[in-house]
């Protein structure tokens, strides 16, 4: 395709209503029939970027290979396209006002008054087209944070109504999510915030193309033509979302309506043959027709929002896909876990997995899972801080060293088994000390991770600031805990594990960001393997 064709997924009534979700099905079905898509998102807070937010506030910060935190919506991308996303890929008003008032202080507005409009919008729509522009895409889907008619969101819907107009009819359309909320008393769907929010949206200047309706009840085909005459499009343009028991459903519910089919329609491109969905379908079987169940501990302090760990958690399904069973994830609260409660709640598992994190709440909860892993042989990955609290653990319970802790929770412990590199002590900026993006990590052979893997140097995501210390290394695998995983630039330890247990591996990056549909990461494929052969 010689022009860049734009589409934008805005979003009206509530929020999560899976905006993200339908612009990764619609991205999905492209693809397969053999286009070039690429997603990125456009997020109102006037954070920079997530990597400061507690999970809690925005669930999981996704990491990218060029080390961009980004909006957990990213993983959704990466996971259904299977293709790489980048800091073009997510833009937040803190980085669109950073830039522009950067570009101020130099003088390159020549003394004009710097407003909103042209100056934000335009920035604005230079993001947009970063992606169009690389030539590595026909088509860029970009989805617009938050829900019309908020304030926030008006710089970015004046971006889209300009570009629409730059672009022409032909070259960029508008998709509007919208909720069809069903009233039980009166026993009947209703379209009335629905027409409101699109009335919201023409106040704006924008007029949707395509809207997708979120429900939890079929739309029967009145319903349909009374939301495209009073919302102002065809009728095959009002597309049903319903409910579904998983997301990876949501490509073939997309296909069943004819979203790709309209959408290709209205960018006047011919729709010449159809999606390629046998790969995601084969996937999809062997997701629902598990042969047997395994049960693996989650042990984290942020489970009360499963988006804390939802890169994680889709990986557990896509590995659980691979070896044909059904994987129960029980969330652990680590504050809950001490040494007199630690067996009753962790007995039951076939798999303990440490989950990333920051500071020293929950920390000691997570060193009993990890001991109770170690000492009744039951499977254990530790990611991240995970890994560092099994480091932690064999250097108190093995090695003999009480005190041993990680820098970050006890700046006066005798042994700093996890401690910050010399560089990054004098480094007071909380986003500067972070080891971010991908790194290189060459494996040892005969290693569990060499045989995960079946490759000499791998590229893995980093998002941490506190390291193994080499200082102790040659103690701990003395003591049988081994460095297996070396990053071959710094020297720094990036994986361990236990030779004498049956599957014991703590990495110190995030190999749940590029688990993808097509490509389940390796490592959690051996570690669910691993617990269904404990199960039985």
């Amino acid at each position: 395709m010689s022009t860049t064709k734009y589409i934008f997924v805005t979003g009206g009534v509530s929020s999560s209503l899976g905006k993200g979700i339908i612009a990764a099905s619609l991205a999905k079905l492209l693809q397969a029939r053999g286009y070039r898509v690429t997603i990125q998102k456009l997020d109102p807070y006037i954070n920079v970027d997530p990597g400061t937010l507690n999970p809690y506030e925005h669930g999981e910060c996704y990491v990218t290979d060029d080390g961009a935190e980004t909006d957990l919506d990213l993983g959704h991308y990466e996971r259904f396209l299977n293709v790489p996303t980048s800091q073009a890929n997510n833009v937040t008003t803190g980085r669109i006002y950073q830039s522009v008032i950067q570009k101020e202080r130099r003088g390159e507005f020549l003394g004009k008054t710097v407003q909103v409009v042209p100056h934000i919008t335009n920035e604005i729509k230079e993001r947009i087209q970063i992606l169009g522009k690389s030539g590595d895409f026909d088509i860029v889907i970009t989805e617009i944070g938050g829900t019309v008619g908020d304030i926030e969101s008006l710089p970015y819907i004046e971006s889209v109504r300009q570009l629409k107009w730059e672009l022409g009819d032909d070259n960029a359309l508008v998709i509007h999510l919208t909720l069809v909320p069903y009233l039980s008393a009166a026993g009947e769907l209703k379209t009335k915030p629905t027409q409101h929010s699109v009335k919201t949206l023409m106040e704006s200047g924008i007029r949707a193309d395509i809207l997708v309706c979120r429900t939890e009840h079929e739309l029967s085909d009145d319903l349909r033509k009374k939301l495209a005459l009073f919302c102002n499009v065809k009728k095959e343009a009002v597309i049903q979302s319903i409910d579904a028991s998983t997301i990876y459903d949501v490509p073939n519910m997309m296909l069943a309506e004819g979203l790709d089919r309209v959408t290709l329609s209205k960018l006047n491109i011919e729709a010449d043959s159809e999606p390629n969905l046998d790969h995601w379908n084969m996937f999809l079987n062997r997701l629902k027709n598990p042969k047997g169940e395994v049960t693996i501990g989650l042990v984290g302090k942020y489970v009360e929002l499963q988006d804390s760990y939802k890169s994680i958690l889709e990986s557990f399904i896509h590995a659980g896909a691979e070896n044909e069973v059904k994987v129960k994830v029980v969330s652990v609260h680590s504050e809950h876990i001490d040494s007199s409660n630690v067996a009753k709640k962790l007995a039951h598992l076939d798999g303990i997995l440490v989950a990333p994190g920051f500071g020293e709440r929950g920390i000691e909860g997570k060193v009993e899972a990890v001991q109770y892993a170690r000492e009744n042989k039951v499977p254990f990955l530790g990611i991240c801080l995970g890994m560092q609290m099994a480091v932690i653990e064999y250097s108190r319970n093995v090695l003999g060293l009480k005190d041993a802790n990680s820098s970050e929770m006890s700046k006066h412990t005798d042994h700093p088994v996890i401690n910050l590199m010399e560089e990054q002590k004098s480094i007071t900026d909380m986003g500067g000390t972070m080891r971010l993006g991908a790194w290189d990590c060459a494996l040892e052979e005969d290693s569990i991770v060499g045989n995960v893997y079946e490759d000499d140097i791998i590229q893995e995501r980093h998002r941490h600031r506190y390291e193994y210390n080499n200082q102790y290394r040659e103690q701990l695998e003395a003591a049988g805990l081994r460095a297996t995983g070396i990053n071959p630039k710094t020297g720094l330890v990036e994986i361990v594990e236990i030779p004498e247990h049956p599957w014991f591996v703590g990495v110190q990056y995030h190999p749940e960001y590029k688990s993808t549909v097509a490509n389940p990461h390796p490592l959690f494929v051996a570690f669910v393997k691993a617990a269904h052969q404990h199960s039985k």
